[in-house]
């Protein structure tokens, strides 16, 4: 008798051999993980999800439906990905040249979010808890806490990690309004300076 699985997959979901699945995942209906993916503890996979091959995936990312994860994607924690989510990884593709060999990375840092229906070019960067708004084309690097919105994506303002706008005083400070947590913002850079 072998022991059950420390995770839920859905009977749909189609899970590849050599697929790495973390404890305390979820699987939803007809999600695909393919051979070499990685999910680490208690991720949510959405419906119709397809997470490919190299994709590695932090603690607590929150992948709703219908999100392609291509080659080449990497989430840390707490990374949220909205509905209808694309991911690409060849940046100048063409159905006759083949350019497996030069897929690029793309890096989402802990506590990023990425609103429903954005499209996340391939080789950016996306500093800890930037906020992509809805509907976006990101095709450079975000700075961490950055709100970002539009096609292409432009920054728009700032957020705290619990995903409020931050407003600075003339000195450069600022209070997210739910948790308390205290920002400082110099030279076009954001850090927290109080966690709770």
């Amino acid at each position: 008798m072998t022991d059950a699985p420390a995770y839920f997959a859905h009977p749909t979901a189609v899970l590849d051999e050599g697929c790495r699945i973390g404890d305390g995942c979820r699987i939803w209906h007809f999600a695909h993980l393919m051979p070499g993916c990685e999910l680490g503890e208690k991720c949510s996979i959405g419906q119709n999800v397809m997470v490919a091959d190299g994709v590695k995936l932090g603690r607590n990312v929150k992948v709703q439906n219908n999100v392609s994860l291509y080659t080449g994607v990497e989430c840390a924690d707490d990374v949220f990905l909205g509905p209808s989510v694309v991911f690409t990884n060849v940046r100048n593709p063409r159905s006759a040249v083949v350019r497996r060999d030069q897929y690029q990375t793309t890096v989402l840092e802990k506590g990023v979010s990425i609103g429903a229906n954005s499209t996340i070019v391939c080789g950016v960067r996306l500093g800890e808890y930037a906020f992509v708004g809805a509907g976006s084309v990101v095709t450079k690097d975000v700075k961490p806490y950055a709100l970002v919105y539009g096609n292409p994506a432009r920054q728009h303002g700032w957020m705290s990690a619990f995903g409020h706008r931050l407003q600075f005083d003339a000195a450069g400070h600022a209070a997210c309004p739910e948790s308390g947590e205290q920002y400082l913002l110099t030279n076009h850079q954001v850090s927290r300076i109080s966690i709770r």
